[in-house]
């Protein structure tokens, strides 16, 4: 989010606990809080998708090799 957002979305958070805000305020923080959270879900799901680095080995064949030592 930016700055600019941030400080609006204290504004309204200071409305809420005064109990000043308006149903057009509201909607319109839900709205502000709502983008921040689709912006970081496909910041999530971009780095799901990515492979790893290294193969991770599997189970069976590292038993195997301990079994030999």
């Amino acid at each position: 989010m930016t700055p600019e957002l941030n400080q609006r979305v204290a504004i309204l958070r200071a409305k809420a606990a005064a109990g000043t805000l308006t149903e057009a305020e509201m909607a319109e923080a839900i709205v502000a809080l709502r983008a921040g959270r689709i912006g970081a879900q496909a910041a999530s799901d971009n780095a799901r998708r990515k492979t790893a680095k290294a193969a991770i080995p599997d189970a069976d064949s590292l038993l195997d090799e301990l079994g030999g030592l």
